[in-house]
């Protein structure tokens, strides 16, 4: 990772703060409050944006051509789609225009969680993103905070270069890796777990998944 000037560096907060808040996040009880700033990394990138129909406020100002239905994703939900050069349609003038009313996918989408992991948001067409994940800088006012992060990063590590070890498809993408190794961090917190075969480990991680999404953070 490059040198960054005090002047780039961004505050993240208290690590075990953030990691309690996302997984939270990631059961859907409440959104993040992120600290963008001027930051329109996540509205440049080319995703495409989940409507829920709880985002029907949202929904009203966004023109329907830019709606289509949702694959992949529950009964009902929209996907407003990315513009060919990788801006959100909504985007006016470098702001967004529907901001007060911004779906949740807005609300919960948290860049810091690659910074948690240790890796980028994705490649060249994410290269807003990518500087601002190298410009985050967690703070770890306990020691429990330095743990943590060090579990969450070795995780993330683990999924992303140990997909043979699996016996069952993980993620290979950026998101995907960095929510894993949120949910399954606790594995690696415990010493025993570097003394244990390879396959015991990815097991280990694919039951807490199972275990974080059954039964909540």
């Amino acid at each position: 990772m490059s040198q960054l000037s005090a002047e780039s560096i961004v505050a993240a907060g208290p690590f075990s703060d953030w990691l309690r808040k996302m997984r939270r996040s990631l059961k859907g009880d409440e959104g993040m409050d992120v600290p963008c700033g001027d930051c329109v990394g996540c509205c440049v990138s080319g995703y495409s944006l989940q409507l829920r129909p709880e985002d029907h406020k949202a929904a009203a100002r966004i023109p329907a051509t830019f709606i289509v239905r949702a694959e992949g994703f529950a009964k009902g939900n929209l996907t407003v789609r990315a513009l060919e050069n990788g801006l959100c349609p909504m985007l006016d003038d470098g702001k967004c225009s529907i901001y007060s009313v911004r779906p949740q996918t807005c609300l919960d989408y948290d860049c810091r969680i690659f910074a948690a992991a240790g890796i980028d948001a994705g490649g060249e067409d994410k290269a807003v993103i990518n500087k601002r994940v190298r410009e985050w800088r967690f703070s770890y006012p306990e020691r429990t905070d330095e743990l943590e992060h060090a579990a969450v990063r070795a995780a993330a590590t683990f999924i992303r270069d140990r997909r043979d070890s699996f016996t069952v498809r993980v993620p290979a993408g950026s998101m995907g890796i960095a929510v894993f190794a949120i949910k399954a961090y606790e594995v690696f917190l415990d010493p025993a777990t570097s003394a244990k075969q390879e396959a015991e480990v990815a097991r280990a991680i694919i039951d807490a998944v199972r275990a974080f999404d059954s039964n909540g953070a």
